[in-house]
């Protein structure tokens, strides 16, 4: 890829920034920030990494909207990050308008961009960029679920004492405390989980994983997550970057699939260069598609909320 810019220069942004930076996924990264001078900042601390982790990627800083121009991936990080006691929902009133205006600009200066929305809460925002651009469905989406799995292989990885690398987990739903974890498709080696941890433990470690990034909000004090976030959001662009076609899960609007419409939620996705090249569709059990519901009447509030915020 030539250009990946990032929307917000926070520190997701800037974590985003040093790993695609470093893994050379682009030739340049571009970042842009409304506070005067604090993108082209980071952007120089970032590019005097250079020496140290031997990269050539261009690493610039803006706050003028045009420095999205000719970019091939835009991540969207900006926004009012959470407090402790919060919800995701409750930021959605002050991250709307950031939203509208972050995709009114990639209209215009990036019209053939792909876009990766992060910011909270993200399956209603993944769903109003979607709408505001009016860009195509597999163009625009989300980052949920890729993070949501990720944590609940380290707290899997934590509790045996096996390498991360061998563990496979996969959440659908909503990104917060109505996703859905489904132990049933979580392996170590290919080995279901069930056979190592038995399952009232495991429901310990899933009701771990809802709150995880609330935990992590809760220890820090001052800052939500970033390193995580930010190193799903790279495995993103990576697979799109080298065609990998990763079955990865993704907030994209669905048509139909797991019998929902003119929603944005966490499903598997195909990535590719395409972006979301298509969506796996699971068999799911009883319990399963009751917890899946549960999470789609959730976001369909937001949404509806998001309307009335939006009128």
């Amino acid at each position: 890829m030539k250009k990946i810019t990032i929307v917000g220069a926070g520190r997701v942004g800037e974590t985003v920034a040093q790993i695609l930076a470093e893994e050379e996924l682009c030739r340049e990264v571009a970042l842009l920030d409304v506070r005067e001078d604090v993108p082209n900042g980071v952007a120089l601390d970032i590019f005097q990494t250079s020496p140290f982790f031997h990269f050539d990627t261009q690493v610039t800083g803006s706050n003028d909207p045009a420095i999205m121009s000719g970019s091939d991936i835009i991540v969207v990080t900006a926004g009012f990050p959470r407090k402790p006691g919060m919800s995701r929902s409750d930021v959605l009133e002050a991250n709307l308008g950031i939203i509208d205006s972050v995709c009114d600009s990639a209209v215009k200066y990036a019209p053939d961009a792909m876009m990766i929305l992060v910011s909270n809460p993200v399956d209603v925002l993944t769903y109003r960029a979607q709408q505001r651009t009016g860009w195509g469905p597999r163009r625009v989406f989300g980052q949920a679920g890729v993070l949501d799995s990720s944590r609940m292989a380290g707290f899997i990885a934590m509790e045996t004492g096996f390498s991360a690398h061998d563990i496979t987990t996969i959440v659908l739903g909503g990104h917060g405390d109505t996703m859905v974890p489904l132990p049933r498709f979580c392996t170590i080696n290919g080995i279901p989980v069930g056979h190592f941890i038995d399952e009232e433990r495991l429901e310990q470690i899933i009701e771990r994983t809802r709150s995880g990034g609330a935990e992590i909000l809760a220890l820090r004090k001052t800052s939500s997550a970033y390193d995580a976030p930010g190193a799903a959001v790279a495995a993103m662009i990576d697979s799109i970057s080298h065609n990998r076609r990763r079955i990865m899960p993704c907030v994209v609007l669905l048509d139909g699939e797991y019998g929902e419409s003119d929603i944005a939620m966490g499903v598997p996705c195909i990535l590719g260069e395409k972006g979301v090249e298509d969506i796996v569709e699971l068999d799911l059990n009883d319990k399963e598609w009751t917890m899946f519901r549960e999470s789609v009447a959730y976001i369909r509030s937001d949404l509806e909320k998001m309307k009335e915020i939006a009128k």
